[in-house]
């Protein structure tokens, strides 16, 4: 049986193999100024929305200064320059949405942690 045009691309796409929680580098083109320059965006996938369809997208977060960034990259762009991927992993769950809520306790329990260290320098 023939394969469509848009089965043949699906196969080739890097993000229909992968699952949530792999550490992805997205690379796509901004246009500035008439000159097009690359920008990376490297995170860990939270979640595949709509399959393999045209309007497909997928979540990816990072931690940039101490602040969780996230971006909605579509699948099929003609923008992206490149998607690879940095680390395997391996998660029970297709949506990490809960990712967002543990990196927040972490950071209080480090916050905390330094307010603590600091009162004692004080102190002394």
């Amino acid at each position: 049986m023939a394969k469509t045009l848009f089965e043949k691309i699906w196969e080739r796409h890097v993000v229909s193999q992968l699952p949530g929680g792999n550490t992805l580098l997205y690379i796509d083109r901004h246009l500035i100024h008439e000159v097009t320059s690359p920008q990376a965006f490297e995170g860990l996938i939270l979640a595949r929305k709509h399959g393999a369809e045209m309007g497909g997208t997928f979540t990816v977060r990072k931690v940039a200064s101490g602040v969780g960034v996230e971006r909605i990259f579509p699948i099929y762009s003609p923008s992206i320059d490149k998607i690879e991927v940095v680390k395997k992993s391996r998660a029970r769950r297709s949506k990490l949405y809960y990712v967002r809520t543990k990196a927040v306790r972490d950071i209080r329990r480090k916050m905390k942690s330094v307010t603590i260290d600091a009162n004692e320098k004080e102190s002394k």
